[in-house]
């Protein structure tokens, strides 16, 4: 056993250095002794920074007396626990925990019948199912047990039916378990914690004398909860409970946490309640909760979280009575309707707003957007608004960060000349679908923004310089769907992903900053050649110059651009000469090429049977003169193949290999000079074999399936 001090901090440091054998021993830190005996009875050596493992005849196994033991997080290099900790016939306090033991736990442990908590988690153990069982049987007054990340796959969860009744802490958390827990342990007279998450198990909840917090059951919430006047956490997070939430929860007058997420949970919320005056948090989202928002939530006075996002409710908010300390709420993806009251304005804490995705209407004004004065994160996307706003609207909001309003089709935001907004703090902000029809002017001013989202309006014209200048910080620029007509360059040095397509742009191609990962320029009016600048684009993932009236060779990096290249599409330009060699990289690779409608002419390179995660291959309507390129066949995940409207000749009899194109969904070979047919049970794995107009790859990086 050896320190290793390379480490040490205020937490992790090695006590054993103070150690002083001129001094008594119970002066020795870590140490603790009885004061009338003089006995060592606690060694606490946890966060010691040692190293090494512990032989069977250490002579810690000497401390009779010794009561507590602790060795946590320290390194014992994957040994197993020794043989002789039965050997401590005092010990009531045993923690072995994130200590990088291994193997399997020594079945002697279950001799240490005076133990009270035992800590074994967070190392890389298993147990065997009879020592466990005797461990169950021996233990006769241990009240706390945890074996977090212990493999238990072995262990009967009956087995458990034979704990102490003394037990209080029970937790086995990602043990590997399997099967149906047993309700008993639940109905424990002092159990108050209980943890079955990341395991396998299942079981009911028992109607009475129920007193733990459990994860992973299934049934209704049984409505005894209603007498547990002393909780305070209440965590059911994915536990398949359904039905409805009793209403005697909302009773629990102690209660500060309550998760009942990712449930089968349905019904309304009850109008009322007479509890949860201390409740801080309350999360009930991936449910079925139907009916309309209650005001309560908005009215108890130590709520700050409330999020009832992705369920069924509906109805409007109603009018809020006594606004209070809530600072974070989300309620997305639901169907509730109506206007937002002017008194949920009142909720002059909110730093957090999230209403996005349901069917609320109405205008969007200053005067009550102005109260919200602490407002970071605002998301009102995906509703019905409507009428006509400037950008005044949100200028007094001066510490927000985040705004979504995308996709409310009725409403218009307006000019904001005149409106003196800095939005210096604004990081993320999303307009799309918003009906604008300029460039807004306060943008100039977002000095923070990472990411702007104008896709899908109205904005026409040129976009100049100065509109666009300071932005050092933006990574993500979408002004897709728009009908601009050119830029005068590419704000930003640090982009990450540009999006440009279905716009109007006229002229030579601008190259982006090299940091572009995603660079999409598709259905503009595009003219010239690609310039040599594009290779430059080292970190590119997706290069998207399609539908444009682009001319000249395809430039040979873009074969080779990088290792993360996934996408290349071209299609529908005037490129003419030869493809270039396709190189995959180290970590990235070529699932979709998309070179149709094009003058591309000679031979395939043979360098694309090196492209071996390529899915999606597209040459058809060029004038490529060449073989049927049965080479083709080795890819493994190759999945359609279009080459219609060529020059491929040959003779298709017979001489494709039934182990080729293992994976190949759709072919179009028509407009060619081959000759033959394909062998039937090529067909049999083909799910069309010609397509007159597949001019459509994948946009992303998964494949076609």
């Amino acid at each position: 056993m050896s320190i290793d001090d390379s480490f040490s901090d205020i937490t992790y440091y090695p006590k054993t250095n103070s150690w002083n054998e001129s001094t008594d021993c119970c002066s020795w830190e870590g140490v603790s002794c009885d004061k009338a005996t003089g006995q060592v009875i606690g060694l606490d050596l946890s966060c010691s920074l040692l190293v090494g493992s512990l032989p069977p005849n250490t002579t810690l196994f000497h401390l009779q007396g010794l009561k507590r033991l602790n060795l946590a997080h320290n390194n014992f290099n994957d040994s197993s626990i020794p043989f002789g900790l039965s050997q401590l016939v005092s010990l009531k306090d045993l923690n072995l925990s994130f200590s990088y033991f291994s193997g399997f736990i020594p079945s002697d442990i279950s001799f240490l019948t005076k133990l009270t908590s035992l800590d074994l988690s967070e190392n890389d153990q298993s147990f065997e199912s009879h020592s466990f069982e005797k461990l169950t049987r021996n233990l006769s007054e241990l009240e706390n047990l945890f074996l977090d990340s212990v493999n238990m796959s072995d262990v009967v969860p009956t087995s458990f039916k034979n704990l102490s009744s003394s037990l209080k802490q029970l937790s086995l958390s990602g043990c590997q378990l399997q099967g149906e827990f047993p309700s008993e342990i639940i109905q424990l007279p002092y159990l108050e914690y209980l943890d079955l998450s990341s395991n396998s198990v299942t079981g009911y909840l028992p109607n009475s004398n129920w007193s733990s917090e459990i994860s992973n059951f299934e049934g209704q919430i049984p409505d005894v909860f209603g007498n547990l006047n002393g909780l305070t956490t209440l965590h059911f997070f994915g536990c398949n409970f359904s039905g409805q939430i009793p209403p005697s929860i909302f009773n629990l007058t102690q209660l500060t946490y309550l998760e009942l997420s990712s449930n089968r949970l349905e019904g309304p919320l009850p109008t009322h309640v007479t509890g949860l005056q201390n409740l801080n948090e309350f999360h009930s989202t991936d449910n079925l909760l139907t009916g309309p928002i209650p005001s309560w939530p908005f009215t108890l006075p130590s709520l700050e979280y409330l999020d009832l996002s992705n369920n069924g409710l509906t109805g409007p908010i109603n009018h809020i009575q006594k606004p209070n300390s809530i600072r974070h709420v989300y309620l997305p993806n639901n169907d509730i309707h109506g206007e937002i009251p002017s008194s949920f304005f009142g909720l002059v804490k909110l730093t957090e707003l999230d209403l996005s995705s349901n069917n609320l209407s109405g205008v969007i004004t200053s005067d009550i957007l102005s109260k919200l004065e602490s407002l970071e994160i605002l998301d009102l996307s995906s509703n019905n608004f409507s009428g006509v706003n400037k950008f005044d609207v949100l200028s007094k909001l001066t510490n927000l960060t985040v705004v979504n309003l995308a996709n409310n089709k009725f409403l218009s935001l307006g000019s904001d000349n005149g409106v003196n907004s800095t939005f210096q703090k604004l990081t993320i902000l999303s307009l799309s679908s918003c009906n604008l029809r300029q460039f807004p002017s306060f943008l100039r001013s977002a000095k923070s923004l990472s990411s702007l989202d104008l896709s899908h309006n109205k904005i026409q014209g040129p976009i100049f310089k100065t509109e666009t200048e300071g932005w050092g910080l933006l990574s993500t620029l979408d002004l897709s769907h728009n009908l601009l007509t050119s830029l005068e360059h590419f704000p930003g040095k640090n982009l990450d992903t540009l999006d440009l397509h279905s716009n109007l742009l006229q002229g030579p191609l601008l190259v982006p900053s090299p940091t572009v990962r995603e660079f999409l320029i598709s259905e503009n009016k595009l003219t010239g050649e690609i310039p040599p600048s594009v290779c430059n684009l080292t970190s590119l993932s997706i290069l998207d110059l399609s539908k444009n009236y682009l001319k000249g060779i395809i430039p040979p990096c873009v074969g080779n651009f990088s290792d993360e290249i996934w996408i290349i599409n071209l299609q529908r330009n005037n490129f003419h000469g030869k493809i270039p060699d396709f190189v995959d990289g180290r970590y990235g690779f070529f699932t979709t090429i998309a070179l149709n409608g094009n003058q591309l002419e000679g031979l395939l390179p043979r360098s694309l049977v090196n492209c071996s995660s390529l899915a999606f291959l597209n040459l058809a309507n060029n004038r490529f003169n060449d073989h049927f390129p049965h080479w083709l066949g080795v890819l493994p995940n190759l999945q359609v193949l279009i080459l219609r409207s060529n020059r491929f000749r040959g003779s298709l009899d017979n001489f494709i290999d039934t182990s080729f194109f293992s994976r190949l969904q759709v072919i179009d070979l028509s407009g060619n000079e081959l000759t033959g047919s394909l062998p039937p049970k090529f067909f049999r794995s083909l799910s069309a074999l010609e397509i007159a107009n597949y001019d459509h790859p994948p946009t992303h990086q998964s494949c076609v399936t």
